[in-house]
Order: structure tokens, then sequence, then C-alpha cells
């Protein structure tokens, strides 16, 4: 077997959540809560031990060893169909359907954002064959809140009554957003948040200083996942304790490299945690000594609005560079406004 076969541990408190998913009947399962906390890493591994052919796999997980693991981990197996936006697909090295990838090989049109209605009634089509391998099927949506009504309503029916032993899981970080009619057809499981040590824990397993898990734990809101991406991202560690200095200082070149949506996430903290300082109220996402004298609250609520806005339109395709700049301007500017 080779190594591609083989998949990382969850992590303990996903872990404990897979075990206590398969200890319960259901062919459709709604995975809810924040970003970070999960979903996508949960939803995969219920589906591996649900296609697994190992004797235990139904009660303990997937065995990572096994000719379906492997599928799996190669992302090619017959009875596991994975539906995401396009660009998610690409991202993370999932095949997209021929007719698909071929328009985007011409230069027809662009990978999609959001998860097509094409992609739904391939979804449909999927459940009525039958299983290649005898294990039943699955269908793994993620992020469901990215099938617009049209496409969700293409999956009411099949989802309501699946044809054969087809199993569902769809993973959302807002439920909110979704069909009540999606919604009211799946068992819903609301992710437990790790606890802070636990997190730490894990992260420093990881490879990470104790000193460097507690920056980045901060800096992604106690989302361990988040917080492991930011550690192995460039500059990602330094973004967490140099952010608000170096939007006080102006520095573009530090700063420059930002996409403006990513820019816009700190700056929204950064003014989180401004506006708490301004209430006396501890800061959430940055060391109190990482951050600057809070400015007067109505010039921070006033740029909070600003932000709130600017992040409505962050994915338009403007100039990124120049949005980036007009951005570290206006936040330099409420950094040094007077008290």
């Amino acid at each position: 077997m080779t190594s591609a076969s083989r998949t990382a541990p969850l992590p303990p408190w996903l872990a404990s959540q897979q075990s206590a998913l398969l200890r319960q009947r259901g062919h459709a399962w709604l995975l809810q809560g924040p970003a970070g906390l999960g979903q996508w890493e949960l939803g995969l591994a219920l589906v591996r031990a649900w296609l697994c052919e190992s004797a235990g796999a139904a009660t303990e997980g997937a065995c990572g060893q096994c000719p379906s693991c492997h599928a799996i981990a190669v992302h090619a197996h017959a009875d596991l169909l994975v539906l995401m936006p396009e660009v998610r697909l690409l991202a993370l090295g999932w095949p997209l359907p021929e007719k698909a990838q071929a328009e985007i090989d011409d230069k027809k049109r662009k990978p999609s954002k959001e998860i097509r209605v094409d992609a739904l009634r391939q979804a449909v089509e999927f459940c009525q064959r039958t299983s290649a391998r005898g294990r039943g099927k699955a269908v793994l949506v993620y992020p469901a809140e990215d099938m617009n009504a049209i496409a969700a309503n293409t999956l009411l029916k099949t989802l309501e009554e699946p044809a054969g032993s087809v199993r569902f899981v769809l993973a959302t970080e807002a439920a909110h957003q979704l069909l009540p009619t999606i919604r009211s057809r799946c068992l819903a499981h609301t992710m437990v948040w790790p606890q802070p040590l636990a997190a730490q824990s894990w992260l420093e397993s990881q490879g990470l200083s104790a000193a460097d898990a507690q920056l980045a734990l901060r800096a992604m809101g106690g989302s361990p996942q988040q917080a492991l991406a930011l550690a192995r991202a460039p500059q990602g560690l330094q973004l967490a304790h140099d952010f608000a200095q170096w939007v006080r200082a102006g520095d573009m070149a530090a700063l420059g490299s930002l996409a403006p949506q990513e820019l816009l996430g700190w700056l929204q903290k950064l003014c989180h945690d401004l506006m708490c300082l301004a209430q006396g109220a501890a800061p959430r996402y940055f060391l109190p000594a990482h951050l600057p004298p809070a400015p007067r609250l109505a010039v921070l609520l006033r740029w909070s609005q600003a932000l709130n806005q600017e992040m409505r339109v962050a994915e338009h395709p403007f100039q990124p560079a120049l949005t980036v700049q007009a951005l570290v301007v206006q936040a330099r500017s409420v950094l040094h406004s007077k008290n």
C-alpha cells in the first residue's frame, strides 16, 4: 500500500465526534458550526468509515490501509462523490467532472465559486447507480451553503428518499443560509469547540512551540485548524504578532502582499479588539502589548461599519493593490485619530 492510502489521525475532539456519529443511525447528516471547527475533516472521516472495508470501521473509523481508503486518499473512489465549488475542488486536488474540466481548459469559463446545479444533477444520477465496491455510496457536500436555491432544490427528493444504500454528509459554516427544506431532511450535528488546552496540545504535537501555538490560537479566535494553517503560512505568525504595528506605521512593504479579503479580516479583528479596549474589556485576537492605544469608540464604530461595507465587495474585480493601499491608509488614519 502506498503512502497516499494513509491518512493523518483526527484531532481528539473530532475523533470523539466521529465515534458518536458512527454509533447513530441516519442517511443524511448536517455538520454545522462556525468556520474552523473541522466540518470538512469530520465529514471526510465519516464517509471514509462508511466506505472502509475493514471489519471495525462502522464503529471505530476507517482503517486507512484497505483499497477503499486508498481510493479515497487518491481522490478516485467510484462510490464517493464530493460536491464543492470548483475553485475548492481544484485547490484540494479533487477531480472535476469531465464536462466542467473541458470548459475550463478551453477557457469558456472560470472555475465556479458556488456548487453548480450541474453538479447536483450529477449527484442525483450518481445515487441511482449501483455501488461499485459493494459498501454503499456516499455524497459529501462542502460548504453546503454554496449551493444556490436552484441547485439545492435539485437535491431535495434524493436527499429525502435516496435510492439504495446512499448516505449524505452536508457540512456547513452558515447553516442559516441553507433552505429549511434541506435542513429538515438531515440529522443536525453542531460541531464542538475544542478546549483551549486540548487545542494547544494538538498544535504542539504538529510541531509548534507553546508560544507560537498560543499566538496562533488567539489570532484565529480559538480555532485550531485555522491556527495551524496560519502558523504554516508565510508571514503568518509575524502577522499575528506585528499586524497592528504595521498598520499604524502604514507599512505597505509588510501588508502589500495580502489579498483585500484577507486584509479586511485582520482589520476587523483589530477593530474588534480596539473597541474592547475602548470600553475597558480584554481583547480577543491580539495580545494587549501588541495593540496601539484605542481611538475614541465613535471613531471605531464608524470604521467598523466601513469595514463591513468593504467586505461585501471584497471579491469584486477591483485593482487589489489599490484596494489594499486604500484600506491601509484608512486604518492608519483611524489609529492616529486624536482621542
